[in-house]
């Protein structure tokens, strides 16, 4: 469970962080350099979509990890900054590992039914 947490974290961190940059270097530069506004609209509205999702999954990570609020936050800075979700996803990528293997040595453990 933890490791499927921790990887859907990942994946909406990479979208958001997709969505940031296409805001910052397609949409943000159709809309004052060409004139046009709609592409700002569109992409920044998906991109609000992402961050909130963003923000829901890694609270749901952080208390399924029981995770100390600095990390939380660490990760939710991370979010403000071009390229910072994509940063943290190899410190993420080891996490999910590490739960998977955690998952894994636990059901080794538990008695037959």
């Amino acid at each position: 469970m933890s490791s499927t947490v921790i990887r859907q974290l990942r994946y909406v961190g990479l979208a958001e962080g997709t969505s940031f940059l296409v805001l910052l270097g397609i949409a943000m530069p159709l809309k004052y350099l060409a004139g046009l506004p709609l592409a700002v609209r569109i992409v920044g509205m998906t991109h609000g979509v992402l961050f909130v999702l963003y923000v829901v999954a890694l609270v749901h990570a952080a208390t399924t990890e029981r995770w100390p609020p600095a990390r939380g936050l660490k990760l939710l800075g991370a979010a403000f900054l071009p390229l910072g979700t994509f940063l943290t996803d190899g410190w993420l990528r080891r996490q999910q590992h590490l739960a998977a293997e955690r998952e894994q040595a636990a059901t080794m453990t538990r008695p037959p039914l």
